[in-house]
């Protein structure tokens, strides 16, 4: 807790910088925030192109805002990622896309064992389907927590819910998510015995 606190300030001294004008601070924002921006955006909109013209467009608008920008108990990250969720909600409403859930699975981890590498796309793809079988809040706070990366907090304002209810809702994700994955589960375990 107190790592988290001590975070939380650093945080809000980059952003007292960054506001002031300071360069340095907010490519340390950047650095931050952008990995987890532009994850939650590639699988928002299913196109990588498109996902980078909104990281740089979410981060325009928070330079753009910071001097108007005010805690108030808020998060620094929920912030930025309210501003990166508006930018989807715009973009759909213009071009009408739907993401495809394969987006998260983007960037497997590289190997040299083919194998291996057609196993973890198989598991991928059964973990991925039956998260878009789990009905629309159970699916985004696993999106938000696990793809995103945010925090109970950071989550429940984005989702107009406490921490302790965002906890009790993935919660309820995790072992619907596991229910749809039982059978798989069994199966993977009989071709090994």
């Amino acid at each position: 807790m107190v790592e988290a606190q001590r975070d939380a300030a650093a945080v809000e001294e980059l952003v007292r910088d960054a506001a002031g004008g300071d360069a340095a601070a907010f490519a340390a924002l950047y650095d931050l925030y952008a990995p987890r921006v532009r994850t939650f955006l590639r699988r928002q909109t299913g196109e990588t192109d498109r996902a980078e013209d909104l990281v740089q467009q979410t981060f325009m608008k928070m330079i753009e805002a910071l001097p108007r920008y005010r805690s108030m108990g808020v998060p620094f990250g929920a912030w930025v990622f309210r501003i990166a969720r508006n930018l989807v909600i715009d973009w759909r409403r213009t071009s009408h896309p739907t993401a495809p859930i394969e987006i998260a699975a983007e960037h497997p981890a590289s190997t040299d064992d083919p194998l291996a590498a057609a196993i973890r796309a198989d598991d991928r793809a059964r973990l991925l389907a039956a998260m878009d079988d789990l009905p629309g809040d159970q699916r985004a706070v696993l999106e938000w927590r696990f793809l995103a990366g945010l925090t109970p907090g950071e989550t429940g304002v984005l989702m107009d819910r406490s921490a302790e209810a965002v906890r009790a809702l993935q919660h309820r994700a995790l072992r619907s998510l596991r229910v749809r994955l039982e059978p798989d589960l069994g199966e993977l375990v009989g071709a090994t015995a």
